[in-house]
């Protein structure tokens, strides 16, 4: 069987960042009782119609010292992914790094990665799609802008620290896994964003939030900088080596622009450069459209959610308005390749964005943390019937050459060559009923 014409997704949420000066690890994989129920997440995907997963395993957990890696939960969740026929789009970076990395502000990080990323393709040579760190100029922006996370900085150097960091990582990453896959897709899960001047005053300040929101693109695309922007990086850090890394280094060709895009992606900026949400005013439509003009790649939109109500049909509205927004742009005539609800599962403690570890459980998902699916769920599951079928026929349409795991025949020297022990750290397989956990990182 060949790879859907259409990419519908949905995600496991596995963000890991550290709080409390680093003391706390927030890992969303542990408190969505994926450890637990993975096997019963796979099924779930599968009875929602799905055949793509935002999924990886959690970095801090595997990636156990530099050249040691530990496989044993990627192991029995990636064979189980390959004989469902599910199609990951590898998710290795998800907000965190190991204890023993510290935080993005580490100039080690990049290489480090690369490395792991390479591994992890060898491991997995049937995985095609990756998006190897998630996020970028959110990974930052609250890691090294806002303090909340990792680092938990609050100054324009370590933000474009951060960045610099966090992108060329991602780049390098590209790198090392074409070396083993050459026909790697990498799909950039990256934040669509917006700031609205609240009045003539915060005119400049947006402009400069507004420039600010494209920069981790900006570098992973290899596009030159805006002047203003430039001045910025390398006022904060950056020097003109790293800057022409970025310049010489793209891969822009093996890419598809994803886009995240919530209620909250839009803000209202006051005087002083403060924001604050504003809720939907352009919408999706109108903002892919600022970045689709800027990059001219295929698109997918890699995330959005909305959280269940009071009237229980709050996620259901919100899903037909981002689906209507989708058939929009694409029907005038951007190359819109894929669609997310994210996540599979309710969330826990998203409400305070990770910062606080209350255990507070957020309806955001296709199914609760019961794994009984909820009305969006349903209503997902309904409109993958009815569209994945017609989508293709409607207009001319970018199909992506997705290999599906069953359809991958590994080279021979592959097929020959025993997992190298160097790289492995407990891979026996987990022993709990459902599947088990890895051991505590």
């Amino acid at each position: 069987m060949g790879a859907p014409a259409f990419m519908f997704a949905t995600g496991i949420e596995g963000s890991t960042p550290t709080i409390a000066g680093g003391r706390t690890r927030i890992d969303e994989l542990e408190a969505c009782g994926h450890y637990t129920h993975w096997r019963r997440d796979f099924e779930l995907v599968q009875e929602l119609g799905l055949n793509f997963l935002r999924y990886g395993p959690p970095l801090y957990r595997t990636f156990a010292a530099a050249d040691r890696y530990d496989w044993s939960f990627a192991d029995p969740t990636f064979a189980d992914l390959r004989r469902r026929d599910i199609v990951p789009i590898a998710d290795l970076c998800h907000f965190g790094v190991p204890d023993w990395i510290g935080d993005f502000q580490n100039p080690d990080f990049p290489d480090l990665f690369a490395a792991y990323a390479g591994a992890f393709a060898r491991r997995f040579p049937w995985v095609q799609l990756y998006t190897p760190v998630n996020e970028m100029y959110i990974c930052a922006l609250f890691s090294a802008r806002y303090g909340w996370w990792n680092e938990q900085l609050t100054t324009d150097r370590g933000f474009v620290t951060a960045l610099k960091h966090v992108v060329r990582a991602n780049v390098l990453a590209m790198h090392a896994i074409l070396e083993v896959r050459p026909d790697a897709i990498f799909i950039q899960s990256e934040s669509s964003e917006y700031f609205h001047a609240d009045n003539p005053a915060a005119i400049g300040p947006a402009e400069v939030r507004n420039a600010e929101r494209f920069l981790s693109l900006d570098l992973n695309y290899g596009r030159r900088l805006d002047s203003e922007m430039y001045e910025f990086v390398m006022d904060n850090g950056m020097t003109r080596p790293e800057y022409h890394f970025f310049l010489t280094h793209s891969l822009k060709h093996h890419c598809i622009l994803g886009n995240d895009y919530y209620v909250t992606n839009e803000h209202r900026v006051s005087a002083d450069g403060a924001t604050r949400s504003s809720g939907e005013v352009f919408g999706y439509d109108e903002i892919t459209w600022q970045y689709y003009d800027r990059y001219r790649l295929p698109v997918m939109h890699t995330e959005t959610n909305f959280a269940e109500g009071p009237a229980g049909d709050e996620a259901v509205n919100w899903l037909w308005k981002e689906w209507a927004n989708v058939l929009r742009v694409r029907n005038d005539g951007i190359p819109v390749v894929g669609f997310t609800w994210y996540s599979l599962t309710d969330q826990v403690d998203w409400d305070t964005a990770l910062r606080e570890h209350n255990g507070h459980v957020n309806p955001l998902g296709l199914c609760d943390l019961d794994r009984k699916l909820r009305p969006v769920g349903h209503a997902y599951r309904q409109l993958v019937a009815d569209w994945r079928d017609v989508l293709p026929t409607q207009s001319l349409c970018l199909k992506v050459p997705v290999v599906m795991p069953s359809e991958h025949h590994a080279p021979a020297e592959w097929q020959r060559r025993p997992p190298d022990a160097a790289e492995d750290v407990g891979t026996s397989a987990p022993s709990t009923a459902d599947g088990g956990r890895p051991s505590a990182g």
